[in-house]
């Protein structure tokens, strides 16, 4: 008769697994005789003992305490489906919550910077597209007039997104955007012509890039603004097409600098 045993739990699932493998892989009765039959004598012993341990981790295993541990931990992950399970996560290092599931997620309050950002980028982006309609008037460089397609697409932006009509700010005035032009630097734009024209078009509007791409970086540096999902998207998106425009633009320009060295 075997003795109470105090054998370590993991030795007891070790040898647990070691069984549930073999009777994975097991052979067939008369491949097993087969091969009984040509190992060593004591290679043979070894494989009985290793039997015998597994049918004694079986009968440990019925009868530890642990094994009620392991029913009730899956009986526990066994949760009604007419009731939902919220899990809180739990900070780095500390365990996670479970919460009631009653428990309904609620949004952060929309950020003024959010609105100030739309607002600040209807009146950017106008100037874009006031400054690629001169294009065609004032160059005949076919590279710069492909660019305009590119330069200002002319994309709809609402003047306030859902969620924002408490912070419609269209009756407040707004400065100049980070890198609009200035009033003299569009007078001079549209006085230009031909070479000067693209001159000062290109170093305008990488000017003028460069200003959308810092007031995206201020809108995510700003705490709680821009975790509006739409909103995510529109500054990304123009983030990744001003920085591909600003490198066009900026090879137009060393293009253009070596043809007129030559």
């Amino acid at each position: 008769m075997l003795r109470k045993s105090t054998a370590p739990l993991s030795l007891v699932v070790l040898l647990m697994a070691m069984g549930h493998a073999k009777a994975a892989n097991s052979p067939s009765p008369r491949m097993a005789a087969m091969m009984s039959a040509s190992l060593p004598d004591q290679t043979q012993r070894f494989i009985a003992v290793k039997h015998k341990l597994e049918i004694v981790a079986t009968d440990l295993l019925a009868a530890s305490p642990s094994a009620g541990l392991f029913r009730s931990t899956a009986r526990s992950q066994q949760t009604d489906p007419a009731k939902p399970v919220v899990v809180q996560p739990g900070p780095p290092g500390k365990p996670s919550r479970t919460l009631p599931p009653s428990t309904r997620a609620t949004l952060p309050p929309r950020s003024r910077a959010d609105a100030e950002f739309m607002q600040g980028m209807i009146m950017h982006h106008s100037q874009a597209v006031e400054m690629t309609a001169l294009i065609s008037s004032h160059t005949e460089n076919k590279d710069l007039r492909l660019l305009g397609a590119l330069a200002a697409r002319g994309e709809r932006v609402p003047m306030a997104m859902p969620g924002m009509s408490d912070m419609d700010m269209s009756r407040e005035p707004l400065a100049l955007m980070p890198g609009m032009l200035t009033p003299e630097q569009m007078k001079a734009l549209r006085k230009a012509k031909g070479a000067e024209f693209d001159h000062l078009f290109l170093t305008g509007m990488i000017q003028h890039h460069d200003g959308a791409l810092t007031m995206v970086k201020d809108l995510f540096d700003t705490a709680g603004a821009g975790q509006d999902a739409d909103l995510f998207n529109f500054a990304t998106d123009a983030d990744n097409t001003q920085r591909a425009e600003i490198r066009i633009m900026q090879a137009m320009l060393e293009k253009k600098s070596l043809e007129e060295k030559r």
